[in-house]
């Protein structure tokens, strides 16, 4: 199977499934290996993108799920792309249905279909139009990730070729592929494994390294120009959450999370009560800051903000640290700078509620908004310019300054129109209670379809939003007004 189906076209797939590969024989293996793999894209060495994939077991066959993004620039060839795909596929690998959500260079399309009659029958949404099509073909057809398992459930003896037909999600059509094994070799890093190589792309060889288990560890294009590895979640983690919180590029298209119906007049919204499913245990369910978390049953969290709040659940949430009130790693609030900005702030200010408005007012204005991230707290009071934790970094040192325990948090907010994205604000201990701030929209208490997740601004931190990151689904449940 492949990272992605067509480099150069930049559609994203990726096979092989289980975290951590342990060493097996190479031979015919009887299903693929089930559960879940994360893939880090490199060109000359720079991580460019990633995938994740899932493989579990279907009644007839197999599911096979995959989401990822990459953005590239190859020898003056510049692609930006990311995929949502579900395959239904048979015990064999062979293609049931689909269902693939792309956006390539910003152009967005949506097919779904079933394979029947000999035929794969396409519904294809892009530009606002709807087309159905079918597509005729003879024996077995394969979706992307289906290709570097394939040898491995039939024949793998060095030197075994095979050609076999394979569904192409972009364009699409099926076109033929051949793969061959080459026998056994090391990877990069020097992990024993079986060597695969098809001619998925013209001109260039597509050199695939797997496990015994069938676990994709690493694809080669043009001879290492292009690599794709399996990587832990822990290290992809803090690179993923960076793109989201800073809503890179396609990023975007992967983090967010929609909602259906939309939710009407934002700023009149008092309160929100939703229900997110898809939920990772190993996520912390963070109370206070305006916010109430309930565990549910098989994934599901509610989330309570505002006015639908119980006062009762404000009272448990605990109080500050001595560490809310010190400097931090980029959040220097004992440098000068900081500290006589936060002492002119607070001049003629009566109480700490109005300063935590004047300095997130304040934040708010100094720093233009970026999609890069603007550094510690002291190199943006000086560049004057960033993201939503550049923003969030800098009110805290402020905060911190003045002498309010503040702590820096992360999670989504609702974009009007659009969906829940990935964003970074504050929260400040104000008359007994943690209050959210959000300096970059100037607003305190930040409004409600701000859903905590995370407390810390280290990458380590905030890297754990990878559990849930284009996985988790949220219903409103109530609008209060």
């Amino acid at each position: 199977m492949n990272l992605y189906f067509k480099l150069f076209t930049a559609v994203i797939l990726v096979l092989c499934t289980s975290l951590v590969s342990v060493a097996a024989p190479f031979g015919k293996i009887d299903i693929p290996p089930l559960s879940e793999r994360w893939f880090g894209i490199y060109v000359n060495g720079e991580r460019v993108g990633f995938y994740r994939e899932r493989i579990d077991k279907e009644e007839g066959g197999y599911r096979m799920e995959g989401n990822g993004s990459v953005r590239m620039n190859v020898m003056s060839f510049s692609k930006e792309a990311s995929i949502h795909e579900t395959y239904l596929v048979t015990k064999s690998l062979a293609l049931r249905s689909l269902d693939v959500e792309q956006t390539i260079n910003g152009s967005s399309s949506h097919l779904s279909g079933k394979v029947y009659g000999g035929a794969i029958h396409i519904k294809s949404e892009a530009y606002g139009k709807t087309t159905n099509r079918s597509i005729k073909f003879k024996g077995e057809v394969y979706p992307g990730p289906a290709l570097n398992l394939y040898p491995l459930m039939r024949t793998v003896s060095p030197g075994s070729s095979y050609k076999i037909q394979a569904f192409d999600p972009e364009e699409p059509r099926i076109k033929v592929i051949q793969i061959t094994v080459l026998g056994e070799d090391k990877t990069s890093e020097g992990v024993p494994a079986l060597k695969l190589r098809n001619n998925l792309y013209p001109i260039v060889n597509n050199d695939i390294w797997v496990d015994g288990h069938g676990n994709t560890l690493e694809e080669s294009v043009r001879d290492g120009l292009v690599i794709t590895k399996a990587e832990p979640p822990a290290a992809l983690g803090a690179f993923i959450c960076d793109w989201a919180l800073a809503k890179k590029d396609l990023i975007y298209d992967f983090s967010l999370v929609r909602v259906q119906p939309p939710i009407k007049d934002l700023k009149k919204l008092t309160g929100l009560e939703v229900e997110i499913r898809g939920w990772d245990d190993a996520l912390p369910l963070l109370q206070g800051g305006g916010q109430q978390v309930i565990k549910g049953s098989n994934g599901l969290v509610t989330f309570r903000t505002g006015s639908l709040v119980q006062i009762s659940s404000e009272s448990k949430a605990q109080g500050p640290t001595d560490a809310q009130l010190k400097p931090a790693d980029k959040i220097e609030a004992d440098a000068p700078e900081i500290m006589a900005q936060a002492k002119a702030l607070a001049t003629g200010v009566k109480s700490q509620k109005d300063l935590a408005r004047v300095l997130a007012s304040w934040t708010a204005n100094w720093l233009k908004d970026t999609i890069d991230d603007g550094g510690s707290a002291v190199e943006s009071f000086k560049s004057k310019r960033g993201n939503c934790q550049t923003h969030a970094r800098l009110y805290t040192a402020l905060a911190r300054a003045a002498g309010i325990p503040t702590r820096f948090v992360s999670g989504l907010v609702y974009l009007d129109g659009k969906g829940f994205l990935y964003h970074s604000w504050a929260e400040s201990f104000i008359e007994g209670r943690w209050v959210s701030v959000d300096p970059t929209y100037n607003q305190i208490p930040a409004d409600p379809t701000h859903l905590k997740l995370l407390e810390g601004h280290l990458p380590e931190d905030m890297a754990p939003i990878i559990a849930i990151i284009g996985r988790i689904k949220i219903t409103i449940l109530n609008s209060a007004y």
